[in-house]
C-alpha cells in the first residue's frame, strides 16, 4: 500500500512534468510568433521600399533619359533607393525588387539574383538574367515559376519604363553548374532560372519583350 509520502513524490513529478511542458509549448509559440512577426516587418520593410521605388520611376524624365543616356546613369547614381528594378509576374504573385550587380543583396540566399552575364532590359537584343531559389523557405521567392506556361506575361520595371514580356519557352536542363540559354538573338529577352525541387534539374523560363512604356504607377 503506498504511503502518503510516495503519493506526495508522485504528484511532485507530475506537476514538474506539467511545468516543464508548459514552458516547452510557451516556447514554441514565442518562437512562431516571433518568427511570424519578424517575417511581417521584413514584408512590410520591402513593401515601402517596392512603392518608393515606384514613386521613382514615375519621376523619372523619360525623353532625356532616351536622348542622353549619360543623364540616364546620372540619375541611377543620385537614386536614394536600393532597389534598380522590379519584376512583376502576376500568375505566381511575384511582385520583387531587385539589386544591382555588384550590390551585397544582389545574391539568391538574399533576393532574387541578376547575373553577371545579363543585360539590362533597356539593351536592344539583350537578355536580362534572373536566377531564384524554389522550394521552401523566405527567399524561395521562384518557388511557384514551375506553374508559368507560354504566353504568360511577366514585366520590369526599370529606368522610368516598364518592360513587358511573354513566355515563349519553358524547359528543363541537368544541374551543373551552367545553364544552356537556347533564344532568339534577335529578339530583347528576359531568361528565369531556378531549380525544379526535388530534382537534380533546373527549369530555364524565356520570354521576349513584347512592349516598352513609361512607367506611370
Amino acid at each position: 500500500m503506498q504511503t502518503k509520502r510516495e503519493n506526495n513524490k508522485k504528484r511532485f513529478k507530475k506537476g514538474q512534468l506539467i511545468i516543464v511542458g508548459s514552458l516547452l509549448i510557451l516556447i514554441g509559440g514565442c518562437i512562431i510568433c516571433g518568427k511570424y512577426v519578424y517575417n511581417y516587418f521584413l514584408d512590410r520593410a520591402e513593401d515601402i521600399k517596392i512603392e518608393e521605388f515606384y514613386q521613382e520611376q514615375e519621376n523619372i524624365d523619360t525623353e532625356v533619359i532616351e536622348e542622353t543616356p549619360e543623364k540616364e546613369e546620372e540619375k541611377k547614381q543620385e537614386t536614394k533607393i536600393d532597389y534598380v528594378a522590379v519584376i512583376k509576374i502576376p500568375k505566381i504573385g511575384v511582385e520583387k525588387g531587385l539589386c544591382k550587380k555588384g550590390s551585397y543583396c544582389n545574391n539568391v540566399n538574399q533576393n532574387i539574383q541578376i547575373l553577371n552575364e545579363a543585360s539590362y532590359p533597356d539593351v536592344a537584343n539583350g537578355n536580362f538574367i534572373l536566377a531564384g531559389h524554389s522550394g521552401n523557405g523566405r527567399t524561395a521567392y521562384f518557388k511557384n515559376v514551375y506553374k508559368l506556361e507560354k504566353d504568360d506575361d511577366i514585366s520590369v520595371i526599370y529606368g522610368g519604363f516598364e518592360y513587358k514580356y511573354k513566355i515563349v519557352n519553358i524547359y528543363d536542363i541537368e544541374k551543373t553548374g551552367t545553364a544552356s540559354i537556347i533564344r532568339n538573338r534577335e529578339k530583347t529577352t528576359l531568361t528565369l532560372i531556378t531549380c525544379r525541387h526535388n530534382t537534380n534539374k533546373q527549369i530555364i523560363v524565356i520570354s521576349e519583350l513584347v512592349e516598352r512604356v513609361g512607367y506611370n504607377g
